[in-house]
């Protein structure tokens, strides 16, 4: 999670920038907006996509039910078929795109690897909402994959040129980059929470004897609710204030506490200084 933290984080400065970048700004401060942000979060996802592949391989081992859930197999058995998206149901995937043998590979770099299926337990014991488990488990994965792409695409023209890419393709794609790397991270947490159902510790706790009966938890609920909606009000609100103002000055910059020094104020006729 801390990986993802900054991957996020960087994605979404950068694709800040890259749309003023769009929009014709291309000063210093907007290359440096996009550039310094985008090399961290470049930086950050290879690794992220490495650790995610070891994650995986650990609950394949760990929690292989969740894995099974997550891959949709039905039935333990070696030679397992890795699907690309597809629907799951009780005879196994429809509609997807099947790599044969591939999933085996992934958790023992072998095709020979036995992988446990939904059928090790009963019913009541496997997560629900398979489709939309694997569906997330394959966009997570899809899209640390692409966002790689554009580091690779990064590093090799900064590699050329010194420079970053000049194509409005690259500044397109680093404006989508932050709300994709979002989306991977909602993924990643529905992988998280809905495949770990019905426990809320594996093997030990389910979730319905974890969630409170209390009825208060609603009214601390609603006010939570209400106070980041008035915040997210409050935001919202805020940026089109500033966007506007922004606007009006056709990017006249005006003097802040603690701005870049422009040097001593003229000094006028007949002074002593």
């Amino acid at each position: 999670m801390i990986l993802a933290a900054y991957l996020v984080t960087g994605f979404l400065v950068a694709s800040i920038y890259a749309v003023g970048m769009l929009r014709g700004r291309r000063d210093r401060i907007h290359r440096l907006g996009l550039l310094i942000p985008l090399t961290v979060a470049c930086i950050a996802t290879p690794i992220q996509f490495a650790v995610g592949d070891t994650a995986a391989r650990a609950i394949a081992k760990d929690q292989p039910v969740k894995f099974a859930a997550m891959e949709c197999v039905q039935e333990t058995s070696t030679d397992v078929t890795e699907y690309i998206y597809g629907r799951c149901t009780a005879d196994g995937v429809e509609g997807g795109i099947g790599i044969p043998g591939l999933d085996s590979f992934l958790v023992g770099w072998s095709t020979s690897t036995e992988v446990t299926g939904l059928d090790s337990v009963p019913p009541d014991e496997r997560p629900p909402a398979n489709t939309m488990l694997h569906w997330a488990f394959d966009t997570m994965v899809g899209i640390c994959t692409i966002l790689i792409a554009l580091g690779a695409w990064l590093g090799f023209a900064w590699w050329r040129r010194r420079d970053i890419p000049q194509t409005k393709w690259f500044l397109r794609a680093c404006a989508l980059s932050g709300a994709a790397a979002v989306v991977a991270l909602e993924c990643g947490w529905i992988i998280t929470e809905v495949g770990r159902q019905p426990w809320i510790v594996y093997q030990v706790m389910r979730t319905s004897d974890a969630v409170t009966q209390a009825n208060g938890i609603w009214i601390t609920f609603s006010l939570v609710l209400a106070i980041y909606a008035a915040l997210g009000a409050i935001l919202i609100i805020s940026l089109r204030a500033m966007s506007r103002r922004w606007r009006s000055e056709d990017g006249r910059e005006d003097e802040v506490p603690y701005g870049p020094d422009t040097g001593p104020p003229p000094v006028a006729a007949g002074s002593s200084r």
